[in-house]
């Protein structure tokens, strides 16, 4: 059991509620509790009732995992460790020390991002090119350590590369320790329609990073944010036992960041350059059917927004958002 609040889940009285076995929290969508300070993020996502949480590798050797290890068993939680795969060959020993340490702490599976914003990061389509196959070449070097350990790796779709293009690659590498992150969200700042990276990702998950969607028009473009769950345009319930029909246990790790919504500039020279027809395509139909979305849902859904606020202002908006979307899942979803 742990311990929640019935009308707000941050410093109200609490009553025991059963655990979400099957959600858990992760870093980014505690942005402004972090920055307040003193932020333990295994204890938070405890005192909120979730049963899983996304951790870096502990520092402090053995023994620091050691103490993470038995806290996780003392509280009946699950955990996804972020370790990125080796990018250098002299990085390859201290990445064995990190899958080894993931082992020791019972993770589900391990998690890498990769990229950032693909149309922010880079300004050439050679030089995105680079950095994909960059990335392709550090899980080369990892999968031999996965396998060792026996310990999976699960790559995010983190707004750099389109479903398509991501699910290839991860057949490619053929391997059972090498799946994904699977995040509802991200590919839509790509011109994906949420419909087509369910379609081609979800087959292919570890874990899910879990959010819901709005969007609206801006002179560049569109803009991107995150929701309270079940406030947004995704179709939750469905998208969330279609998940669970393949993997019952899955793990669905909120990620609701509090911040001003992203400016995806599809009508940007520059948000066109890392896209080449033949190497990572963007078909114009594809965009067509992205921004009828935006104009359909458009005022639909109200976009969450931090503009004005002070730093307690703000930490109050992303408890309601988190709280919101806690209730939402004990209400709506098996977890």
């Amino acid at each position: 059991m742990a311990w929640l609040s019935t009308s707000g889940l941050h410093g109200l009285e609490a009553q025991a509620l059963p655990m979400l076995k099957n959600m858990g929290g992760e870093g980014p969508g505690f942005g402004h509790r972090n920055r307040a300070g003193g932020f333990d993020i295994l204890e938070h996502c405890h005192s909120l009732g979730l049963g899983a949480v996304r951790l870096p590798v502990p520092r402090g050797g053995p023994e620091a995992v050691r103490v993470v290890r038995r806290k996780l068993d003392a509280y009946g939680m699950r955990c996804i460790v972020s370790v990125p795969p080796p990018r250098t060959d002299d990085a390859v020993e201290a990445y064995d020390a990190a899958i080894a340490a993931a082992r020791e702490l019972g993770a589900v599976t391990t998690q890498a991002s990769f990229t950032g914003r693909r149309y922010e990061e880079f300004d050439t389509f050679d030089a995105f090119k680079a950095s994909f196959e960059a990335h392709k070449k550090s899980v080369e070097r990892a999968e031999p350590i996965l396998r060792k350990h026996k310990v999976k790796l699960a790559i995010e779709n983190h707004k750099g590369w389109r479903a398509a293009e991501h699910a290839a690659w991860v057949r490619q590498v053929g391997s059972e320790y090498v799946g994904v992150c699977y995040d509802f969200g991200n590919n839509i700042s790509l011109c994906e329609d949420p419909e087509d990276t369910y379609r081609l990702l979800a087959p292919l998950a570890f874990y899910v990073s879990f959010k819901d969607m709005a969007v609206a028009p801006y002179p560049d473009g569109f803009l991107l944010s995150e929701v309270a769950l079940g406030e947004g345009m995704l179709d939750i319930p469905r998208m969330v036992r279609g998940l669970q029909e393949r993997d019952p246990d899955v793990i669905f790790a909120l990620e609701m960041i509090t911040r001003e919504p992203l400016r995806i500039p599809v009508f940007t020279e520059k948000y066109w350059a890392t896209f080449d027809d033949s190497y990572s395509p963007l078909p114009g139909r594809d965009l067509a059917r992205v921004l009828d979305i935006v104009r359909t849902t458009s005022g639909r859904h109200r976009l969450t927004t931090t503009a004005g606020l002070s730093p307690a202002e703000a930490l109050k908006l992303e408890n309601e958002l988190i709280d919101r979307s806690i209730a939402y899942a004990r209400k709506h979803l098996n977890l």
